[in-house]
């Protein structure tokens, strides 16, 4: 699996970058049909604190997950934005039972 991280018009620190890949890779090692995992982070151009953008995409083989989430540090952005994706990834599970 292929984690690929974006930072739009700024340069993402290494350890901002192991964190997110840590994290992803955590999620995603549940599942085995993950061909790879797209980390988007940007900076919305507003005045209020809660400027921190992460989009993260899994996709999967006929499939993507994807969520975005704004907040006041990439870290919590990425983690609110994983958590969504973790009750996405069990949606994904139960219909794949089924």
């Amino acid at each position: 699996m292929k984690v690929t991280i974006n930072a739009v018009h700024f340069k993402a620190d290494e350890k901002l970058e192991d964190f997110i890949t840590s994290k992803v890779e955590k999620l995603c090692s549940k599942m085995g049909d993950v061909i790879g995992v797209e980390a988007t982070l940007k900076l919305s151009n507003t005045d209020a604190p809660e400027n921190k953008i992460a989009d993260i995409r899994i996709m999967l083989k006929g499939n993507d997950l994807y969520s975005s989430k704004q907040c006041k540090t990439f870290e919590e952005a990425t983690d609110l934005a994983l958590d969504a994706l973790k009750s996405q990834i069990e949606k994904y599970k139960n219909r794949a039972d089924k």
